[in-house]
């Protein structure tokens, strides 16, 4: 077994920190609901990342902890009728080779499997990537990839995505030629897998990696030993192997974070967490004359009541406003849900709202990206607060 580097253990001694400071709240025009307090019980504990729909209504997430193992659950969130909500944990991770600790969302595939991650376990004890199967009213394991924790990649965080072909592609937070992390790709071959490393990334992690219609992949993590904050894109070249080109570095150094979100039109967006000002932005890319500039959408304020630290991506709606969570910031500082509302007229501005600021009793350190349904409401979770403190899953509507 391996043990998380500094800066794992120093985020894990800020997330404590924070579950100790009072609460405060202002009030706000939209409303939030917990759906679910997690309680460090059988349902699991510290929801890393956000969720996932079956389309049908209910949503899928994982707890990084949690269960009678400690070792972390993926649950399923029902409607149950009456205004209200169930949560149903479809897996436990209990025995060691299987994975321990989920630190990704999980998808589906067309047949209704659920595919995800685990930061560790396995049969070396750095990771895998696993599949859920239904069976029944029962959910069966299997582990896709053991992750061996050297040139192949350790410890995958992170969102995965699949391709029309089946294929499986993620981020490790360690590992790989420089152990600095790697994108990889899986694939199904005869009734087994094959993992190959696609990108080795020079100096830092990326948090998932977004594809585009093309069946380009771009994702954004650091891109020299000077740790020169950047995004990348990964082009298949034709062979079965990718061709890597940085496309973007910033010149201040900020702290990317999050999975890259495309528009329509192929614009990229994401977010730092640090930058000039300690607290974060929205950027956007985009592509003209064969080169890509980045433009600031919103400097997220250090101190007072602004949203502050967004660790996760970005969705839309169809209006093209901006919608997100912040780690940090808000009224109590314990995080929030913002909205960017797109340029009216003939401005060029976002402008920024504060949709709700967790107090600590409704969820606090939001990490995750959040889910848009057609009547504008947002879902997500948080990793910590609630009515135990091991976090919750929320809706906040407009």
């Amino acid at each position: 077994m391996h043990y998380r580097t500094a800066s794992r253990s120093a985020l894990t001694v800020a997330l404590l920190s924070m579950l100790l400071l009072g609460t405060t709240r202002s009030a706000h025009a939209q409303t939030e609901t917990v759906l679910h307090n997690f309680t460090a019980g059988t349902d699991g504990s510290g929801p890393m990342y956000g969720l996932t729909s079956d389309g049908k209504g209910n949503f899928y997430g994982t707890t990084a902890y949690g269960a009678r193992s400690g070792a972390g659950t993926v649950f399923e969130l029902s409607p149950n009728g009456s205004g209200g909500w169930n949560e149903t944990v479809i897996y436990s991770f209990k025995a060691l080779k299987n994975g321990v600790f989920p630190m990704s969302p999980v998808i589906f595939d067309s047949l209704g499997n659920l595919y995800g991650t685990t930061d560790q376990g396995g049969a070396h004890g750095y990771g895998v990537v696993f599949e859920l199967s239904p069976q029944g009213t029962s959910w069966t394991e299997t582990v896709l990839y053991s992750f061996a924790g050297g040139t192949d990649g350790a410890d995958p965080d992170g969102v995965l995505i699949m391709d029309p072909a089946g294929n499986l592609y993620g981020t490790t937070y360690q590992g790989g030629t420089g152990n600095n992390g790697t994108v990889f790709e899986l694939s199904p071959s005869g009734g087994s897998w094959t993992e190959q490393v696609i990108y080795n990334t020079p100096n830092g992690v990326v948090t998932g990696v977004t594809m585009d219609t093309a069946g380009n992949l771009f994702g954004a993590g650091d891109s020299s030993v000077a740790g020169d904050s950047a995004v990348f894109e990964l082009s298949p070249n034709g062979q079965g192997g990718w061709n890597s080109t940085v496309i973007y570095t910033f010149a201040s150094r900020p702290e990317v974070a999050g999975t890259l979100t495309l528009d329509s039109v192929g614009n990229l967006y994401g977010v730092t967490d640090a930058d000039a000002n300690g607290c974060g932005k929205v950027y956007k890319l985009t592509l003209k004359s064969g080169k890509w500039t980045s433009k600031t959408l919103y400097n997220f304020v250090k101190g007072g009541t602004d949203a502050c630290d967004p660790y996760s991506g970005i969705v839309f709606d169809a209006a093209g406003n901006i919608y997100g969570t912040t780690f940090k910031g808000g009224a109590a500082g314990k995080g929030a849900v913002y909205e960017l509302l797109a340029p009216v007229g003939k401005s060029t501005s976002y402008t920024e709202k504060v949709l709700w600021s967790f107090d600590g009793t409704d969820g606090a350190s939001a990490w995750a990206s959040l889910i848009l349904d057609s009547s504008g409401n947002l879902y997500g979770t948080t990793y910590a607060g609630g009515s135990k403190g091991d976090g919750v899953v929320f809706e906040v509507t407009p």
